[in-house]
């Protein structure tokens, strides 16, 4: 990614023990060369052997999890064919880091498509990270939509579902 590529960052709003829904398309964002800061020590996103999985065109959202809540995210394709990934990180709420620029995170969350079955689990189209948790203080959670496999175009909706007490 170089200065001209510097991705569009959408707003999102969690809203207590509710869904809120965005659309997208994977043409609006861009590619991300570097994925290295995923496999660091410091964010253990996802290992360098699934960086296929990431390699499409990657389109951001950023939203504050608030305190005493749990997040959960989830891409839909609008074309079930389509091989979607997504990421989501947390970082302090006056921090702003945008992949590949991100040194360091409080966690990060993927889910892309399986290389191989899981015991008594199934998975479809759909991709969602979830444990977007902040307790006693809110947190930033930044979440990438990409492609896999070079995937630069798709129309999705981002659902963001937050349960809070």
């Amino acid at each position: 990614m170089n200065a001209q590529n510097k991705p569009q960052i959408h707003e999102v709003t969690p809203v207590a023990n509710k869904e809120v829904s965005y659309k997208g398309n994977l043409s609006e964002g861009v590619k991300i060369n570097d994925l290295s800061w995923a496999w660091s020590s410091q964010n253990a996103c996802f290992p360098e052997t699934q960086k296929h999985k990431f390699t499409g065109n990657h389109v951001f959202f950023t939203g504050i999890i608030p305190a005493y809540s749990e997040i959960t995210v989830t891409v839909i394709p609008k074309d079930k064919s389509k091989n979607f990934s997504i990421y989501a990180y947390q970082v302090g709420v006056n921090k702003m880091p945008i992949v590949p620029e991100l040194k360091s995170c409080i966690r990060c969350e993927v889910d892309h498509k399986w290389d191989r079955n899981h015991a008594n689990k199934t998975q479809n189209y759909t991709r969602t990270v979830d444990n977007l948790v902040a307790i006693n203080n809110p947190y930033r959670m930044i979440i990438g939509v990409t492609g896999a496999d070079g995937l630069e175009e798709g129309e999705f909706t981002l659902v963001i579902s937050t349960k809070s007490r």
